[in-house]
């Protein structure tokens, strides 16, 4: 099957399974694309209460990220989690991913797919330097044969 046919079949299972529900409203697709920041967690609270307000069934989340900031990530995890429809997070196309904060997003939402040849990881929190402000570390006196005091 070439990879958009199985994107639309893998699209066509998220829209029966919020068919499934009973709701008789629109499915609304949200695009979550790129690095995740401020703007895109208001892009996405506001989308969800758009679409609670208009009673929708499903929202479909397609989301191609290498992760953002992670107070962003946290709002669009409390709205995913407090949102009253169903959030199916649907990575894609083919060589998309859901890297850092985009694999907490896709684990907070109700029903999570992904197309072929997507991938999902990275999520370990990765200092980058010491605290700001914090000491630089001591180092030890040598001695002059070259071993440490």
């Amino acid at each position: 099957m070439p990879p958009m046919r199985i994107q639309i079949a893998a699209l066509m299972f998220l829209l029966q399974a919020g068919l499934a529900l009973g709701a008789d409203g629109p499915v609304v697709v949200l695009t979550l694309k790129d690095a995740i920041g401020p703007a895109t967690a208001d892009y996405i609270h506001r989308n969800l209460e758009l679409a609670a307000a208009q009673q929708a069934q499903l929202v479909v989340l397609q989301m191609d990220t290498p992760g953002g900031l992670d107070t962003s990530m946290r709002s669009i995890i409390k709205d995913i989690l407090a949102a009253p429809i169903p959030v199916a997070t649907f990575v894609a196309p083919s060589g998309a991913r859901a890297a850092s904060a985009g694999t907490y997003i896709l684990y907070a939402s109700h029903v999570a797919a992904m197309a072929p040849a997507t991938n999902l990881g990275a999520a370990t929190p990765i200092s980058i330097g010491g605290l700001p402000g914090a000491p630089e570390p001591q180092s030890q006196p040598q001695e002059p044969d070259g071993k440490t005091g």
